[in-house]
């Protein structure tokens, strides 16, 4: 209850220091006031037990508390009531284009390329809450697992469904994803339009050419960030499969198309990163966050409800009824 309210003159509450000096010259004014009489003996006089004389300091008391009353009144104690309304004024539509051929089984990065992927991006996506995000799988060919969409359950549980599969063809196809990812947001009424394509090979499958894919998204407005996604040298990835189903590995040179990805970056107006282990593919998605901010209106609203008055009257029904007890009760005492 308390933490809500809020003094507007603070300044005033100096005057409480004001209360020990009354108190005190209260009490030197009553000690002199008391007049002394010696006598030998009380045998003559008799003795009464009124108690009216002792609550006479009840008048002093109900001035005090009007005094302090009046101070808190003074110092305008009033409630804060703040309400906040969030507009998004700049919304970005992000569609994360994911290599899924077999090398990114690999396991220079931990456990491996794919589920390191999957772990950082889900981080990026639970960072963008204003944005809306989808989702492209390629290899040999590419297709929409998650359209672009504000729901941030449906793109996380489809991204944590995103694996290695033999339905997809394999290989892998650059431009395909590309050209996949821009025809998702081609449409899009977005005032921004980002493309996050990784890959950890060399474009060697599908029938749309990189650049042509590059060319359509500079078309459209789209910005497309790349990143190459694999260790410098060798690097253990599947090489064959073991008749059980598993994944036969062996050390296999790690080759990148860095040139051409470096190039569909720079012609959309995006940026080219490298990916060599899992703190600098962290390291790159939260950069990308911070290059494509989204721009947040916030406005709040604020309703003071003023305290002041009831203190007030309480104070002065405090001075009433020791006006009243003066010249009623303790008239004969005070």
């Amino acid at each position: 209850m308390l933490e809500n309210i809020e003094f507007l003159n603070k300044e005033f509450f100096w005057l409480l220091l004001l209360l020990p000096i009354a108190i005190v010259w209260y009490i030197i004014k009553h000690n002199k006031q008391t007049a002394e009489l010696k006598i030998s003996s009380l045998r003559g006089f008799k003795l009464t037990r009124s108690i009216w004389p002792k609550l006479r300091h009840v008048l002093f008391i109900l001035r005090l508390l009007a005094l302090t009353l009046l101070i808190i009144a003074i110092a305008r104690p009033r409630t804060v009531d703040v309400s906040t309304r969030t507009k998004t004024t700049r919304g970005i539509d992000i569609v994360m284009a994911i290599d899924v051929s077999a090398s990114m089984l690999a396991k220079d990065l931990v456990p491996n390329r794919l589920e390191a992927l999957k772990e950082v991006a889900a981080d990026f996506i639970n960072g963008r809450p204003n944005d809306r995000i989808g989702l492209v799988e390629y290899a040999g060919e590419a297709y929409t697992k998650t359209p672009i969409t504000s729901d941030k359950t449906l793109v996380l549980r489809s991204l944590r469904d995103i694996k290695y599969n033999t339905i997809i063809e394999g290989g892998t196809a650059i431009g395909m994803g590309l050209a996949t990812s821009v025809n998702r947001l081609k449409d899009s009424r977005a005032k921004s339009k980002v493309i996050i394509l990784l890959t950890d090979g060399v474009n060697n499958s599908g029938f749309i050419d990189p650049k042509i894919a590059s060319e359509l998204a500079v078309e459209y407005g789209i910005k497309t960030y790349t990143i190459g996604l694999g260790t410098n040298g060798m690097a253990l990835s599947p090489v064959a499969i073991n008749p059980n189903g598993s994944f036969r590995y062996g050390r296999q040179q790690v080759e990148i198309d860095e040139d051409l990805l470096k190039e569909i970056a720079e012609a959309t107006g995006g940026r080219y990163f490298r990916a060599t282990n899992n703190k600098k593919l962290a390291e790159i998605y939260e950069e990308i966050n911070k290059l494509e901010k989204t721009e947040i209106e916030e406005r709040k609203y604020y309703n003071y409800e003023e305290k002041y008055r009831p203190l007030a009257i309480l104070a002065g029904l405090l001075l009433l009824l020791e006006l009243l007890l003066r010249h009623t009760i303790f008239r004969s005492f005070v």
